[in-house]
């Protein structure tokens, strides 16, 4: 299998790191698609004269980096007799304006939850063939008829997870409050300078969002406007704004607290000699809960191949495959039993998600409103 970078290459970190959200360039971009890229009115599936597991030529699969195995791509271009290959992009909006032009030559993508919503609506993913796709019934109620595809017709989850705080134990202790107070409130005077926040628009507006108690979608000037003010107000005790790398501080004692996203850390932790030094939660006042998933372009030009890899990665040995080498959720019940013991703790360990499961929200595109939000991160960070 040959995997290739088309967007700038992650730089620092575990490989496996999570998405910078909507932002101003991405509204841009959004407003030229919705201008006239993408396919046609009334969308069909392209895949209606294909048998389940028939393929029309190679796999091409554009997806986050270090987000599936070579080796699992390669079981899977052996079993059907073809070539499959992967290009890779750091973000939504990286992906998004590639297969928005046409002619992108890949089968399928795995755009996040708000992003599928933006894709349907420019008619840049076709509708699928639910028919090629039995093992769609392994994929978990909880994951069924999300908000960004109310009729789960353009999307099937691949991948989920959480974002919230990581401490190191070894210096906090364990007598911490887990909530938001720990980035944003007194409490984290005592850890001024070993704090690191998300940079990025969303993700950290919306952890202030929740630590007032207000939903991270907001859409509401008044609201937003205190989120602000509380990201600023904590700036002076922040190591940095970082994405890239805040696993890593963690982890070499350069931060103590850091924000950033469940797979990532708990990797992270694994490759530490004493990962019970570590914790992540979820705060109580709640966070975000993502999901990836897989699609097909509107004009991909293997889309019985598209069609049955969907349904192979969505067999229950596959689907723990691949959280086992990510290690984040699957949305695959089938594959739960198959998890590596430790995933699995982490992933049903009721001290992550500290509020329950109401208490996180998965981030939805808020239209115009995206360039306030870019706006108020841009002042809160000075």
């Amino acid at each position: 299998m040959t995997i290739r970078t088309t967007s700038p290459p992650l730089q620092i970190g575990s490989g496996r790191l999570r998405r910078p959200t909507m932002g101003l360039a991405a509204v841009l971009a959004l407003i030229l698609v919705a201008a006239g890229c993408g396919g046609d009115d009334g969308a069909e599936s392209s895949a209606e004269g294909c048998e389940v597991g028939e393929v029309d030529g190679d796999l091409a699969l554009y997806n986050w980096a270090e987000y599936i195995d070579a080796e699992q791509l390669d079981a899977f271009a052996a079993e059907f007799g073809i070539e499959a290959t992967m290009d890779t992009y750091d973000s939504n909006e990286a992906m998004q304006p590639v297969i928005s032009a046409g002619n992108s030559g890949f089968d399928v993508i795995v755009p996040s939850d708000y992003m599928v919503a933006i894709l349907i609506d420019g008619e840049i993913i076709q509708p699928l063939n639910f028919d090629l796709i039995p093992n769609a019934a392994n994929i978990s109620d909880d994951f069924a008829n999300p908000s960004y595809d109310p009729e789960q017709a353009y999307s099937v989850p691949y991948q989920w997870g959480y974002t919230g705080l990581a401490v190191n134990t070894a210096v906090a202790g364990t007598d911490f409050p887990r909530s938001w107070d720990l980035v944003f409130g007194p409490e984290a005077d005592e850890y001024a300078g070993k704090i690191t926040l998300l940079n990025d628009p969303r993700e950290t507006l919306g952890a202030a969002l929740k630590a007032l108690g207000y939903s991270l979608n907001t859409t509401d000037e008044g609201e937003l406007d205190e989120a602000e003010a509380l990201v600023a107000s904590a700036r002076d005790n922040l190591l940095a704004f970082n994405t890239d790398s805040t696993d890593e501080l963690l982890t070499s004692g350069e931060s103590v607290i850091a924000h950033g996203y469940s797979g990532d850390m708990f990797t992270q932790f694994l490759e530490t000699e004493n990962p019970d030094d570590y914790v992540f939660f979820v705060p109580a006042e709640g966070g975000t809960r993502w999901i990836d998933n897989m699609a097909i372009p509107f004009d991909a030009p293997h889309p019985c191949t598209a069609h049955t890899f969907i349904n192979w990665l969505l067999d229950a040995e596959q689907g723990a495959a691949l959280s086992n080498f990510n290690y984040y959720g699957t949305p695959n019940e089938a594959s739960i039993d198959l998890l590596e013991p430790e995933l699995n703790e982490f992933l049903t360990d009721p001290d992550v998600l500290v509020g329950g499961l109401d208490s996180v929200e998965s981030i939805a595109d808020t239209g115009e409103f995206e360039t306030r939000y870019a706006d108020a991160f841009a002042n809160a960070k000075g």
